[in-house]
């Protein structure tokens, strides 16, 4: 594999890309969002659930988790393995999913394969319907640890951390929340993430824009009419809807507005590069056939292509160790030519394999 060989003008691709990203490069960088704060609080306003009351806790746990997305629920099922009881899951939603309690717009889809994406497949007994499982799925799978693991019996939900200290006196941490909570932890995990936070564009008149409009981690089912299952947004009909943005988000929830809506405007600053999924259900017979460890050795079968390393086999097969492995032979192919093993080759062969793999993207546009 040599630039002699190479069909792709990968000069003339990068002046394209430089030019597209100087269109684009703003000098206000990340600042150029709004904080979902003050007059836009509402827009992270929880629509699924309503906060029960209940007592402040001012006792102490052995471990407290902050977070009840996936990082969380696989810390306190591996705690409940190794005998810990008394492990307390603190989150902001109203159940456990970290992004999949939020995210619930029409579409919503994992984009790594499910067999090394929902923890603890193994442990719960659970077999993914699909190779890329939708929002309800994941969702239900994180209940299903939760309840598995007997998560849900000292969890605080609807809850946010507001103070976290640590008094080296006592050897504990003290937490405060929202909610009135002063309790002490042995232990804390930390298993908070970007993807439950909307981000807002900083718009010029996005709040006094007098017609209906929610983020779509808040989707508003209410307003539009349907459910996540995928019914039709029957109230969209005589509207005019626009949506921002063309990211993953907004590529899985087109279809259903577009089908749905009376009038759809797409506003788009960037595109995304995205290509075919290749999803198909999972055969629980095949399914039946894996033997005992097989999530552990699909996972490190993944983390080893993925980092350029070397399997017998590619066991997961999707987008992902498909353009590492590019990366890979192309940086052996040029250091069997002669080029030295240096940052310059490695920055050659990855913008060769995502120039190769980009130019595949738009041939089947």
């Amino acid at each position: 594999m040599t630039s002699t060989a190479d069909p792709i003008d990968h000069e003339a691709l990068k002046r394209r890309y430089a030019q597209e990203r100087d269109k684009r490069l703003r000098p206000d960088g990340p600042d150029q969002y709004l904080e979902p704060t003050g007059r836009y609080a509402h827009f992270v306003d929880d629509p699924y659930s309503t906060p029960t009351e209940r007592e402040p806790k001012d006792d102490h746990v052995t471990f407290a988790i902050i977070g009840a997305g996936f990082a969380g629920l696989a810390t306190g099922a591996r705690l409940r393995e190794a005998g810990i009881d008394d492990v307390r899951l603190i989150e902001g939603g109203g159940d456990v999913g970290g992004a999949w309690y939020w995210n619930r717009y029409p579409g919503a889809m994992c984009d790594t394969a499910s067999m090394i994406y929902l923890p603890l497949l193994e442990e719960t007994g659970h077999v993914p319907s699909h190779k890329y499982t939708a929002a309800p799925e994941n969702f239900a799978h994180a209940q299903r640890i939760a309840t598995h693991y007997r998560l849900y019996d000292d969890a605080l939900f609807n809850t946010k951390v507001t103070d976290l200290r640590w008094d080296d006196d006592a050897g504990r941490w003290h937490i405060a929340t929202d909610r009135g909570d002063a309790f002490t932890a042995t232990y804390v995990s930390m298993g908070v993430g970007p993807l439950n936070k909307p981000k807002l564009p900083g718009i010029e008149g996005i709040e006094t824009f007098e017609g209906h409009a929610f983020h779509t981690s808040r989707w508003d089912y209410a307003y539009t009419g349907g459910d996540w299952q995928g019914a039709p947004m029957d109230r969209l009909a005589d509207k005019r809807v626009g949506i921002i943005g063309t990211g993953a988000t907004a590529v899985q929830c087109i279809p259903h507005l577009a089908r749905d809506a009376g009038e759809l405007y797409v506003f788009q600053r960037t595109p995304s590069s995205i290509d075919v999924r290749n999803n198909h259900p999972i055969d629980p017979e095949w399914f039946a056939t894996l033997e005992p460890g097989w999530q552990r050795r699909w996972l490190e079968n993944f983390c080893t292509l993925q980092t350029g390393g070397f399997a017998d086999e590619d066991l997961v097969q999707d987008g992902w160790t498909d353009i590492s492995q590019r990366i890979r032979d192309r940086v052996v192919a040029m250091v069997t030519d002669g080029a030295p093993l240096d940052e310059a080759t490695l920055t050659k062969a990855f913008t060769d394999s995502d120039d190769e793999k980009m130019t595949e993207i738009r041939a089947r546009v």
